[in-house]
């Protein structure tokens, strides 16, 4: 899936910091520091090199050896400041604060180390913010039915399997048991993400399509997910569909799953997308039906043109003019 902008914003920065700390660095080595090719460095690399600060004379910009970076190595000369520790205001602080206690409705799911980095920094933020996070109170819900929730989190807190009954898009119901592992927020959606026994493989359940879930007295097992697993990442085997939209949907490439992106030098792009449920396809393409160019193969289109006009069918009796009545 191509990356989103904002996760290569973040390495970016991340970047800088490192390169401040351990400069000079092989390209390789920052590449296996951030997960990436030293291609993808590179490029970071590239475009770092033309930012900077306001007026962004080459004074004001992000600076590397050039002749370090011919050789395949990287010197960071000039940071603009981005390696300063981070001061927060009240106002940013207040922000963090609302946005931890937010997350401590997931703590029950976390393993230890990562609820021990939730408390700790919690408990500093509130620390020094003082009398400004006192009134702060946030909750977080998780999607889907109350009781559902708190099964998953009790099996989540008491490590223990769970038998769950759930809804996939296309609107079967199977029952199986899990053994869950942890939740996990993506896309404005809540997930479980649990390994599934029938399937022997880890799975990703959205919460609100679990239509009931009971905790087993029987002890979850371990299971090694994939590094990723937090990412949903379609079937490689189900069908191809390459997209050809306008710039305005730009935001479908950063937002879905797809395996390619071919930009055109009109400011169209095309992307290819692993298809599994035709149902989600359709809906996506009607959300964008007015930047959608072209789709391939056209049977695909030609579907959801026929289920876009069935249901513009469906709504013609409620848009008919309702007849007057004239005096007898």
């Amino acid at each position: 899936m191509p990356e989103r902008a904002s996760d290569r914003l973040v390495r970016m920065l991340g970047m800088i910091a490192y390169l401040e700390r351990h400069d000079p660095v092989r390209v390789e080595d920052v590449a296996a520091q951030f997960g990436v090719t030293p291609a993808q460095v590179m490029a970071d690399i590239d475009t770092l090199w033309v930012t900077g600060t306001p007026g962004y004379l080459p004074d004001d910009l992000i600076d590397f050896d050039a002749t370090s970076y011919e050789q395949g190595v990287v010197r960071l000369t000039e940071a603009r400041g981005l390696t300063r520790p981070l001061r927060l205001g009240p106002r940013e602080g207040v922000a963090l604060v609302a946005a931890l206690r937010a997350l401590t409705a997931l703590r029950p799911a976390l393993d230890p180390e990562r609820a021990a980095v939730l408390d700790s920094a919690l408990a500093k933020l509130t620390t020094a913010t003082g009398d400004a996070a006192a009134g702060v109170d946030v909750r977080l819900d998780v999607e889907g039915r109350p009781d559902v929730v708190a099964a998953v989190g009790t099996a989540l807190a008491t490590r223990r399997r769970l038998r769950l009954r759930y809804t996939d898009a296309s609107d079967t119901t199977t029952e199986r048991d899990v053994d869950p592992i942890r939740l996990l927020t993506q896309d404005d959606h809540s997930y479980l993400l649990a390994w599934s026994l029938p399937a022997d493989a880890e799975r990703r359940f959205r919460t609100d399509r679990i239509t009931a879930a009971t905790v087993l007295d029987t002890p979850a097992d371990e299971h090694d997910v994939t590094p990723d697993a937090d990412h949903f990442h379609p079937d490689p085997h189900a069908d191809l569909v390459t997209l050809h939209l306008a710039g305005p949907a730009r935001w479908v490439a950063e937002s879905v799953p797809v395996e390619t992106v071919r930009d055109h030098t009109d400011g169209t792009f095309e992307i290819d997308v692993r298809v599994v449920q035709p149902a989600w396809l359709r809906h996506l393409l009607l959300q964008v039906a007015d930047d959608v160019l072209a789709v391939d193969p056209p049977d695909v289109g030609a579907d959801v043109a026929h289920h876009a006009r069935a249901a513009l069918d469906a709504y013609a009796p409620l848009l008919a003019p309702t007849p007057t009545r004239t005096a007898g």
